[in-house]
C-alpha cells in the first residue's frame, strides 16, 4: 500500500513539473528589457558628447589667449606652452570613443535600409564634423579605419595623412547634404534638429564652407571650388538654425561643470580679449563678464562681489604662474589675482549652458571672407554685418540674463563700422569672437587666417620653438598601443610636438 502511494505522489509530481515547465522560458523573459536599440538615440549620443570637454580651457581657448590659468600641475597647457599629454587627448578619446564609434555604428546598421537614408546622411555629417575636428588639431589621424573597433574590429587603426582626410571629408559632405531629402521619412526623434531636413542641409553645406576655408593657403583652387559649392548649397544664415548641443542636469556643459567644479578659482578672461571688447563697447563683454571686485581668495567670490559691469572688468595679463601674478595684481590695484574677470559661470558657463558646434555669426563671417576673396557673390560689408549681428543676439541664449538689447546692437555696429581696407582682420578678429566657447574652431581658425594679431605668450621655460602652439600632441595611449602606425605618421607629417603644423596651415 506504501509503495502505491509513493507512486501515486511521484507521478504526480512529474506531472506538475512538467507543466511547470512549459511556461518556465515565458516566465524568465524579461519583457522591458530591449533586445535592438532604434539608431537613432545612438546618432543622439553622439550629437551629445560632440560638445567639448573641459580640457579645452587648457589648451584650444588658452593658446588663443581667451581664458588662462596662472596654475600648473593638471591645468598646465597653453598658460606656460607646455606639452601636458594628460590634457592634450581630452579630444581625441572624447570623439573616437563616444562620437565616432556611434557614428560608426549608425552609419553600418542603416546603410542598406532605404527607409533611414535620412539618418544614414545625417551620421555622416556629423562624422565628418568630428574627423574635422581631430584633423584640425593633431595632424595626421586614423580616418579609413579610425573608429572602426567595434564595427569592424580593427583595433590597431591606421593613420591617414591630412590631405587625404580633408579630400574626402569635402566629398562626404557633399554627398551626405545633396542626398538628405525630405520626402523621405523623417528621423524626427534626433535632438539636434528633430529631423528638420532643411535644417541639416545647412548643417552639412555650413561644414563644407568651413572646410574649403580651411584650405585658403594650402590649396586656393579647391578652397574656391568647395566654398562656392558650399554657398550654393545654402548655409546656416539665421540663429533659428544653429547646431547646438542642449545640456541638463544628466548632461552638462563640459566647460559649465570645470569652471563650476574644482577649477571655479582657477580661470581667468585674458587681458587683450577683455581690452579687445572693452575698447570697441562691445555689449558682449557684458553678456561674458563677471568680476568679484575685492576677492582676497576663491571663497570671497562671492555674489555680493560680482559685477557684471563692462568699465570694471579686468582681464588677466598672459605669462605668469601662481606666484609670479599676485605681484602683478598688487601693482594694478587688485586685492588679489582672484579679483581679474572670468567667464561667468552663472550664465555662459552654467552646468546647463548651450554649446554652440555651427553658427549663423560663424558661417556669415565666413562668406565676408570669400566673398573679399571674390569666391562667392554679395557684399562683403553684408555678410560681415550680418555675422557680427547674429553673434550678439546669439548672447541671449546661453541666459536671458546674457542678452543685449537691439538698440546696443545697432549702436556697435555704428560705432565699429566695417572698414574695406582692413577686411580680413576685421572679419577673422570678429571670428574669434564669435567663435567663444568653441575652442577647437576658434583655434583652427586663428592658425589659417593668423588673426586676430596676439603678443606670443611670454612665460618662460616653453617647450615650443615657435611663438604660438600649432597643434596638440597624441595621446601616450596611442603611442604605447599603437605604436607603428604612429610613427608611421610621425616619419610622414613631421615631430609629434606642439610645434609641427598641419597640413593646411601655411
Amino acid at each position: 500500500m506504501k509503495k502505491l502511494i509513493h507512486y501515486s505522489v511521484l507521478v504526480l509530481l512529474l506531472f506538475t513539473f512538467n507543466a511547470c515547465e512549459e511556461g518556465f522560458d515565458d516566465l524568465n523573459e524579461n519583457k522591458v528589457s530591449p533586445t535592438s536599440i532604434n539608431p537613432v538615440f545612438i546618432l543622439n549620443d553622439a550629437i551629445i558628447n560632440t560638445s567639448f570637454p573641459g580640457g579645452t580651457l587648457v589648451y584650444e581657448i588658452g593658446i588663443v589667449q581667451q581664458i588662462v590659468s596662472p596654475n600648473s600641475g593638471v591645468l598646465t597647457g597653453a598658460n606656460y606652452n607646455q606639452d601636458n599629454r594628460n590634457v592634450t587627448s581630452s579630444n581625441w578619446q572624447r570623439y573616437y570613443r563616444s562620437v565616432i564609434k556611434s557614428t560608426r555604428d549608425v552609419i553600418n546598421r542603416v546603410q542598406d535600409d532605404p527607409a533611414r537614408s535620412n539618418l544614414l546622411n545625417m551620421a555622416r555629417i556629423l562624422q565628418a564634423n568630428a574627423f574635422m575636428i581631430l584633423a584640425d588639431t593633431y595632424g595626421d589621424v586614423p580616418y579609413l579605419e579610425g573608429g572602426k573597433g567595434f564595427t569592424a574590429q580593427i583595433t590597431l587603426p591606421k593613420y591617414d595623412a591630412q590631405q587625404v582626410i580633408y579630400t574626402d571629408l569635402i566629398t562626404e559632405l557633399q554627398s551626405a547634404a545633396a542626398a538628405l531629402d525630405a520626402s523621405k521619412p523623417i528621423e524626427s526623434a534626433d535632438v539636434l534638429y528633430a529631423g528638420d531636413i532643411a535644417k541639416w542641409k545647412k548643417l552639412g553645406y555650413s561644414l563644407l564652407l568651413r572646410a574649403g576655408m580651411r584650405l585658403s593657403k594650402a590649396d586656393a583652387a579647391k578652397a574656391q571650388q568647395t566654398v562656392s559649392a558650399a554657398f550654393q548649397g545654402g548655409v546656416i544664415t539665421s540663429n533659428a538654425d544653429n547646431a547646438l548641443v542642449r545640456h541638463d542636469n544628466n548632461f552638462q556643459n563640459g566647460i559649465g561643470a570645470t569652471l563650476n567644479g574644482a577649477e571655479a578659482n582657477n580661470f581667468y578672461l585674458v587681458q587683450g580679449f577683455v581690452n579687445y571688447l572693452k575698447n570697441t563697447n562691445d555689449p558682449r563683454l557684458g553678456a561674458i563678464a563677471v568680476r568679484y571686485v575685492g576677492a582676497k581668495s576663491g571663497p570671497e567670490q562671492r555674489a555680493d562681489k560680482a559685477s557684471s559691469d563692462p568699465a570694471l572688468q579686468i582681464g588677466m595679463p598672459m605669462g605668469f604662474d601662481n606666484s609670479g601674478i599676485a605681484g602683478v595684481a598688487a601693482a594694478e590695484g587688485l586685492a588679489s589675482f582672484y579679483d581679474y574677470s572670468q567667464l561667468d559661470r552663472t550664465r555662459m558657463a552654467k552646468l546647463n549652458a548651450p554649446m554652440f558646434l555651427v553658427t549663423a555669426a560663424q558661417t556669415q563671417l565666413l562668406l565676408a571672407e570669400a566673398a573679399q576673396r571674390g569666391w562667392v557673390s554679395g557684399a562683403v560689408e553684408t555678410f560681415y554685418t550680418n555675422g557680427v549681428r547674429a553673434h550678439i543676439e546669439q548672447m541671449g541664449s546661453y541666459d536671458p540674463k546674457s542678452a543685449v538689447a537691439p538698440e546696443a546692437i545697432d549702436a556697435y555696429l555704428v560705432a565699429n563700422p566695417f572698414v574695406p581696407a582692413n577686411a580680413l582682420e576685421q572679419i577673422n578678429t570678429q571670428y574669434w569672437v564669435a567663435s567663444f566657447l568653441n575652442g577647437p574652431e576658434v583655434f583652427a581658425n586663428f592658425r589659417r587666417s593668423g588673426f586676430p594679431v596676439l603678443t606670443p605668450n611670454p612665460f618662460p621655460g616653453k617647450d615650443i620653438k615657435g611663438d604660438f602652439i600649432r597643434r596638440l600632441t597624441y595621446p601616450d595611449s596611442e603611442i604605447s598601443v599603437n605604436s607603428s602606425n604612429v610613427q608611421e605618421a610621425i616619419s610622414r607629417m613631421g615631430a609629434d610636438d606642439l610645434d609641427t603644423r598641419v597640413w593646411w596651415d601655411k
